[in-house]
């Protein structure tokens, strides 16, 4: 094995350059804290965007991928598992779902429910019912088809030409919807409650139940993209409670595995009925070993009090960061739910969110993007209140240096 120094680097010399990560690699984590190479401490206010939902190193789901990793790693889908078993119960119990379909990423869970809204609609009314319409500044994936639904063209730019029957209307303007859907051919729409890489947007509630009606008329299902929203991010294990809206399907990943990959689509018994043996497939998807850390996942965030505690600490952390930028008048508003938090930089400081992360992280705090404009931010939902106040202090020291 070659032992030679791991440095920032290496990356250069022998990864994909498609990422750009930071100058510092993270070799630990325990809570809200990283440490790097030169055991430097780093507040994580990035959480993995939004997957570290418990933090690092958190007991429980290091026991439960212990216990797991000493009985059974993998045994494909030939057959079923204890795990994944009792993992999709307990979804179905907590959610509106009847059915789970297990994944590995959020890509992959949106990819099976596009493909599960168009079977639904060639099952039902034929080949023609197959158009999905999303939205502009959407993020569904990475995979060809969810990079097409997705709204954001940039993404999918030199991968042309992509899968057709895909409509693009305006966020928060039911009218744009009402121009674009078909009896004959809409299959389903396809929506974030809120907006997450493109700038931390909540939809407003009259917006959502607006697209459910308009599904019911229609004869389309909804589908909420709740990868980045689920998981107890809002506050609510899945952000349709919030609104009561209910989906006909729901996508989840990121926090619902606390960083192991992990992903799932919950749906109903009638819909799930159109995606029959052999039509849709996954060799990693309900492993043993994601599925038990996933159950602990869920079994921790579903508990009133950790949700509450994600209600109190995004007061907490959305007051702090109001104070900063009011004091620098960096920001115009910070939006979002729970710890799912997008902090908008006022006209001076456009396309200048990434200036934002530098300086922070040379603070030793860790935050994240969403688009140019909108610093973002999404830690543990179970961050000490100690963590959020140091991180704040650091934010603050951050933007001293930007301004001054």
């Amino acid at each position: 094995m070659n032992r030679e120094p791991v440095t920032r680097e290496l990356f250069n010399d022998v990864m994909v350059p498609n990422y750009a990560p930071g100058a510092m690699i993270p070799v630990r984590g325990e809570g809200s804290r990283l440490w790097d190479q030169q055991d430097r401490e780093y507040v994580d206010f990035a959480g993995g965007i939004a997957v570290n939902s418990l933090g690092h190193a958190h007991p429980g789901l290091i026991g439960a991928l212990q216990e797991q990793a000493e009985k059974l790693w993998h045994v494909s889908n030939v057959l079923t598992n204890e795990p994944a078993l009792r993992l999709a119960r307990t979804l179905c119990e907590l959610t509106f779902a009847e059915r789970v379909f297990f994944a590995n990423s959020g890509g992959e869970a949106n990819e099976a429910a596009f493909k599960l809204a168009r079977r639904h609609g060639w099952t039902h009314h034929g080949p023609e019912k197959h158009e999905i319409i999303s939205f502009t500044n959407s993020f569904h994936g990475r995979t060809l088809f969810t990079v097409s639904v997705g709204g954001q063209p940039k993404y999918l730019e030199g991968f042309e030409p992509a899968p057709g029957g895909i409509h693009h209307a305006t966020y928060n303007d039911l009218g744009s919807v009402k121009a674009l859907i078909s009896k004959q051919k809409t299959c389903a729409i396809v929506v974030e409650p809120i907006q997450g890489e493109g700038g931390v947007l909540p939809a407003e509630p009259e917006f959502l139940q607006g697209l459910r009606d308009l599904c019911d008329e229609n004869d389309a299902l909804l589908v909420f993209d709740e990868v980045q929203t689920g998981a107890g991010r809002t506050g609510h294990l899945y952000a349709y409670e919030h609104y009561g809206v209910t989906p006909d399907i729901l996508t989840s990943a990121k926090g619902l595995g606390g960083g192991f990959p992990v992903a799932a689509m919950l749906t109903t018994t009638a819909i799930a009925e159109s995606l029959g043996v052999g039509t849709h497939g996954s060799t990693y998807g309900g492993n043993p070993l994601a599925c038990a850390v996933a159950q602990k996942v869920i079994d921790t965030i579903s508990q009133p009090e950790i949700l509450k505690g994600v209600r109190a600490r995004s007061d907490k952390l959305r007051k702090g960061m109001m104070a900063i930028g009011e004091k620098y008048n960096i920001f115009t508003e910070v939006r979002g739910e729970g710890l799912l938090l997008g902090c908008v930089l006022t006209e001076e400081w456009q396309g200048k969110a990434k200036d934002f992360v530098a300086a922070a992280q040379e603070q030793g705090l860790l935050i994240l993007v969403a688009g140019g404009n909108v610093v973002r931010l999404a830690p543990s939902l179970i961050i000490p209140d100690q963590d959020i106040e140091e991180g704040l202090e650091r934010f603050e020291k951050a933007v001293a240096t930007l301004v001054e």
